[in-house]
């Protein structure tokens, strides 16, 4: 019955493994931001335990969005495990640095799920996905302008650098 199931599914069943590993990446994307922002909370770096709680908010609707898309597809959507979260940082801006590198990773990840896609004529993934797409862009930029600012500032500036960390 399963393989019936399968055959009736709108999405290439590659493309909906490659989702199902990408659901495992948002959430551990959301599980770091967690660690991030009680870091940050540790220290009094409040609107910095804010952004962080907020990412990590965000990040598991990412998942829910592939989650769903999957289901709602007539494909099988798998509920990751999350492990290997540190929640030891050096500094803020090593902090900020490692959130640049954790969407970088994510958005290299839909890239080469939408290169499937595209690879496979599966244009109804690709077409959700590219909602994906813009959002990680938006979210880099973001982290990249926090570093820049840290950049700018210093190190010894921490609650300045904090207090104009970007609030929504």
């Amino acid at each position: 019955m399963e393989n019936i199931a399968r055959q009736q599914i709108s999405i290439n069943l590659e493309v909906m493994d490659m989702l199902n590993q990408q659901i495992a990446k948002e959430q551990h994307s959301s599980s770091v931001y967690l660690a991030m922002a009680s870091w940050c909370d540790q220290r009094g770096l409040s609107r910095s335990a804010s952004f962080f709680y907020r990412q990590s908010v965000e990040e598991r609707e990412h998942m829910m969005k592939i989650f769903k898309f999957i289901n709602d597809s007539g494909g099988a959507a798998h509920s990751p495990d999350v492990s290997n979260i540190s929640h030891e940082y050096a500094t803020l801006k090593e902090v900020f640095e490692l959130a640049l590198q954790q969407e970088i990773s994510v958005t290299q990840s839909i890239y080469k799920i939408v290169a499937k896609c595209r690879k496979v004529n599966d244009f109804g993934t690709e077409n959700f996905l590219q909602w994906f797409v813009e959002e990680q862009m938006e979210e880099e930029q973001s982290i990249r302008d926090i570093l820049d600012m840290i950049e700018l500032m210093g190190d010894s500036a921490l609650k300045l650098i904090d207090e104009r960390i970007p609030q929504e």
